[in-house]
Protein backbone atom coordinates (compact mmCIF):
# COMPACT_ATOMS: atom_id res chain seq x y z
CA UNK A 1 0.00 0.00 0.00
CA UNK A 2 0.98 3.72 -0.82
CA UNK A 3 2.21 5.93 2.43
CA UNK A 4 -0.50 8.00 3.51
CA UNK A 5 -0.46 11.81 2.51
CA UNK A 6 -0.73 12.62 6.27
CA UNK A 7 0.45 10.41 8.88
CA UNK A 8 -0.12 12.28 12.37
CA UNK A 9 2.06 9.99 15.21
CA UNK A 10 1.36 9.94 18.82
CA UNK A 11 1.17 14.06 18.26
CA UNK A 12 -0.40 16.19 21.26
CA UNK A 13 -0.11 19.83 21.86
CA UNK A 14 -0.67 21.90 24.63
CA UNK A 15 -0.29 26.11 25.29
CA UNK A 16 1.14 27.24 28.16
CA UNK A 17 0.27 30.78 29.96
CA UNK A 18 2.94 31.12 32.42
CA UNK A 19 3.45 28.31 34.51
CA UNK A 20 0.07 26.97 33.70
CA UNK A 21 0.01 23.73 31.08
CA UNK A 22 -3.25 23.72 28.89
CA UNK A 23 -3.56 20.83 26.96
CA UNK A 24 -5.29 20.57 23.76
CA UNK A 25 -4.56 16.97 21.97
CA UNK A 26 -3.35 13.87 23.32
CA UNK A 27 -1.56 11.58 21.87
CA UNK A 28 -3.50 11.55 18.29
CA UNK A 29 -2.97 9.07 15.70
CA UNK A 30 -4.02 9.70 12.37
CA UNK A 31 -3.67 8.59 8.84
CA UNK A 32 -5.02 9.90 5.55
CA UNK A 33 -4.51 8.46 2.37
CA UNK A 34 -4.39 10.44 -0.72
CA UNK A 35 -7.35 11.34 -3.05
CA UNK A 36 -9.56 11.30 0.65
CA UNK A 37 -11.87 13.90 1.85
CA UNK A 38 -12.12 13.76 6.10
CA UNK A 39 -14.30 15.84 8.04
CA UNK A 40 -13.01 16.51 11.58
CA UNK A 41 -15.84 17.03 13.48
CA UNK A 42 -16.44 18.13 17.85
CA UNK A 43 -17.60 20.65 20.07
CA UNK A 44 -15.87 24.04 20.29
CA UNK A 45 -12.47 23.80 22.02
CA UNK A 46 -12.62 20.29 20.96
CA UNK A 47 -8.44 20.68 18.82
CA UNK A 48 -10.21 20.41 15.56
CA UNK A 49 -8.60 23.93 14.11
CA UNK A 50 -5.49 23.21 16.63
CA UNK A 51 -4.98 19.74 14.33
CA UNK A 52 -5.87 21.38 11.33
CA UNK A 53 -3.32 23.92 11.98
CA UNK A 54 -0.84 20.84 13.25
CA UNK A 55 -1.34 19.48 9.49
CA UNK A 56 -0.70 23.27 7.47
CA UNK A 57 2.74 23.66 9.55
CA UNK A 58 1.21 26.63 10.81
CA UNK A 59 2.11 25.50 14.44
CA UNK A 60 4.61 23.07 16.16
CA UNK A 61 3.37 19.91 18.47
CA UNK A 62 4.69 19.28 21.80
CA UNK A 63 5.10 15.66 21.15
CA UNK A 64 4.73 13.43 18.46
CA UNK A 65 5.47 13.66 14.83
CA UNK A 66 4.03 14.55 11.48
CA UNK A 67 4.42 13.56 7.74
CA UNK A 68 2.38 15.51 5.69
CA UNK A 69 3.01 15.31 1.25
CA UNK A 70 6.34 12.86 2.35
CA UNK A 71 8.01 15.59 5.16
CA UNK A 72 8.84 15.63 8.22
CA UNK A 73 7.35 19.11 9.50
CA UNK A 74 7.51 18.85 12.92
CA UNK A 75 11.58 19.18 12.24
CA UNK A 76 11.32 22.00 10.32
CA UNK A 77 12.12 24.95 11.12
CA UNK A 78 9.78 28.81 10.24
CA UNK A 79 11.13 29.58 6.56
CA UNK A 80 11.16 25.69 5.07
CA UNK A 81 7.83 25.51 6.23
CA UNK A 82 6.71 28.48 4.51
CA UNK A 83 8.45 26.91 1.64
CA UNK A 84 6.82 23.69 2.51
CA UNK A 85 3.42 25.50 3.13
CA UNK A 86 3.90 27.30 -0.40
CA UNK A 87 4.13 24.04 -2.58
CA UNK A 88 1.79 21.72 -0.29
CA UNK A 89 -1.17 23.06 0.85
CA UNK A 90 -4.23 25.23 0.02
CA UNK A 91 -5.83 26.76 2.84
CA UNK A 92 -9.97 27.79 2.97
CA UNK A 93 -10.93 30.26 5.98
CA UNK A 94 -14.61 30.78 7.33
CA UNK A 95 -14.27 34.20 7.01
CA UNK A 96 -13.07 34.54 3.44
CA UNK A 97 -9.85 36.44 3.98
CA UNK A 98 -9.52 38.28 0.54
CA UNK A 99 -8.09 41.29 0.51
CA UNK A 100 -10.99 44.33 -0.02
CA UNK A 101 -8.45 46.19 -2.41
CA UNK A 102 -7.54 43.44 -5.17
CA UNK A 103 -10.08 41.88 -7.55
CA UNK A 104 -10.63 38.49 -7.69
CA UNK A 105 -8.10 37.96 -10.56
CA UNK A 106 -5.63 39.61 -7.82
CA UNK A 107 -6.53 37.76 -4.61
CA UNK A 108 -6.55 34.44 -6.44
CA UNK A 109 -2.96 35.57 -8.10
CA UNK A 110 -1.36 36.16 -4.77
CA UNK A 111 -0.31 32.50 -3.88
CA UNK A 112 1.75 32.65 -7.36
CA UNK A 113 4.00 35.82 -6.84
CA UNK A 114 5.65 33.99 -4.61
CA UNK A 115 6.51 31.59 -7.24
CA UNK A 116 8.62 31.73 -10.23
CA UNK A 117 5.89 31.37 -12.80
CA UNK A 118 6.12 34.11 -15.62
CA UNK A 119 2.75 36.66 -15.91
CA UNK A 120 1.71 34.96 -18.77
CA UNK A 121 1.91 31.48 -16.81
CA UNK A 122 0.12 32.92 -13.90
CA UNK A 123 -2.66 33.86 -15.39
CA UNK A 124 -3.30 30.62 -17.06
CA UNK A 125 -3.29 29.27 -13.79
CA UNK A 126 -5.94 32.11 -12.35
CA UNK A 127 -8.47 32.10 -15.01
CA UNK A 128 -8.47 28.16 -14.52
CA UNK A 129 -8.95 28.17 -10.89
CA UNK A 130 -11.78 30.95 -11.49
CA UNK A 131 -13.42 28.97 -13.95
CA UNK A 132 -13.30 25.75 -11.80
CA UNK A 133 -15.08 27.52 -9.19
CA UNK A 134 -17.81 28.70 -11.74
CA UNK A 135 -16.69 32.67 -11.76
CA UNK A 136 -14.78 33.31 -15.01
CA UNK A 137 -16.96 36.22 -15.42
CA UNK A 138 -16.03 38.00 -12.09
CA UNK A 139 -12.64 37.96 -13.26
CA UNK A 140 -12.28 42.22 -12.29
CA UNK A 141 -15.06 42.50 -9.24
CA UNK A 142 -13.80 43.55 -6.02
CA UNK A 143 -15.11 41.76 -2.51
CA UNK A 144 -17.21 44.21 -1.95
CA UNK A 145 -19.35 43.36 -5.15
CA UNK A 146 -20.00 39.21 -4.66
CA UNK A 147 -22.12 37.66 -2.37
CA UNK A 148 -20.99 35.68 0.22
CA UNK A 149 -20.97 32.51 -1.51
CA UNK A 150 -19.06 33.81 -4.52
CA UNK A 151 -16.28 35.97 -1.93
CA UNK A 152 -16.02 32.08 -0.64
CA UNK A 153 -15.55 30.48 -4.21
CA UNK A 154 -12.87 33.40 -4.82
CA UNK A 155 -11.23 32.02 -1.79
CA UNK A 156 -11.47 28.34 -2.88
CA UNK A 157 -9.61 29.53 -6.06
CA UNK A 158 -6.96 31.05 -4.46
CA UNK A 159 -6.12 28.01 -2.35
CA UNK A 160 -6.52 25.45 -5.91
CA UNK A 161 -4.48 27.89 -8.02
CA UNK A 162 -1.15 26.81 -6.90
CA UNK A 163 -1.86 22.85 -7.58
CA UNK A 164 -1.53 22.13 -3.73
CA UNK A 165 -1.12 18.56 -2.42
CA UNK A 166 -3.78 19.24 0.48
CA UNK A 167 -7.14 21.60 0.82
CA UNK A 168 -7.60 22.19 4.63
CA UNK A 169 -10.89 23.96 5.17
CA UNK A 170 -11.84 25.79 8.37
CA UNK A 171 -15.71 25.98 8.56
CA UNK A 172 -15.42 26.84 4.96
CA UNK A 173 -19.30 27.02 4.81
CA UNK A 174 -19.67 28.75 8.30
CA UNK A 175 -20.50 32.48 7.66
CA UNK A 176 -22.85 31.34 4.66
CA UNK A 177 -26.67 30.64 4.00
CA UNK A 178 -28.11 27.44 3.54
CA UNK A 179 -28.04 27.64 -0.47
CA UNK A 180 -24.59 29.10 -0.91
CA UNK A 181 -23.53 26.51 2.07
CA UNK A 182 -24.80 23.77 -0.56
CA UNK A 183 -22.82 25.33 -3.35
CA UNK A 184 -19.55 25.33 -1.78
CA UNK A 185 -19.87 22.07 -0.27
CA UNK A 186 -21.01 20.45 -4.46
CA UNK A 187 -17.78 22.01 -5.40
CA UNK A 188 -15.53 20.54 -2.65
CA UNK A 189 -16.58 17.59 -3.53
CA UNK A 190 -16.41 17.81 -7.70
CA UNK A 191 -12.70 19.27 -6.52
CA UNK A 192 -11.96 15.37 -4.45
CA UNK A 193 -13.74 13.28 -7.26
CA UNK A 194 -12.79 15.36 -9.96
CA UNK A 195 -9.38 16.64 -9.51
CA UNK A 196 -8.63 13.76 -6.88
CA UNK A 197 -7.46 16.52 -4.27
CA UNK A 198 -7.28 15.61 -0.75
CA UNK A 199 -9.46 17.31 1.32
CA UNK A 200 -9.28 17.93 5.27
CA UNK A 201 -12.11 19.97 6.34
CA UNK A 202 -12.92 21.45 10.02
CA UNK A 203 -17.09 22.00 10.48
CA UNK A 204 -19.64 22.11 13.06
CA UNK A 205 -22.14 21.68 9.93
CA UNK A 206 -23.41 17.76 9.67
CA UNK A 207 -24.61 18.49 6.44
CA UNK A 208 -21.46 19.81 5.35
CA UNK A 209 -19.38 16.65 6.68
CA UNK A 210 -22.54 14.51 4.89
CA UNK A 211 -19.93 15.40 1.90
CA UNK A 212 -16.94 14.02 3.21
CA UNK A 213 -16.12 10.46 2.58
CA UNK A 214 -15.02 10.32 6.49
CA UNK A 215 -15.89 11.52 9.19
CA UNK A 216 -13.88 11.57 12.73
CA UNK A 217 -14.84 13.41 16.02
CA UNK A 218 -12.77 15.26 18.21
CA UNK A 219 -13.62 15.23 21.98
CA UNK A 220 -12.02 17.21 24.37
CA UNK A 221 -8.51 16.62 22.29
CA UNK A 222 -9.40 12.91 21.98
CA UNK A 223 -9.49 11.41 18.35
CA UNK A 224 -12.84 9.16 19.06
Amino acid sequence: MAEPIVKVSNVSKSYFRDSLEIPVLHDINLDIPEGQFLALMGPSGSGKTTLLNLVAGIDQPTAGNLIVAGEDISGLGDRELARWRSHHIGFIFQFYNLMPVLTAYENVELPLLLTGLSRKERREHVETALSIVGLGDRIKHYPRQLSGGQEQRVAIARAVVSDPTLILADEPTGDLDKVSAGEIMTLMSRLNKEFNKTIIMVTHDPRAAEHARVIRHLDKGDLI
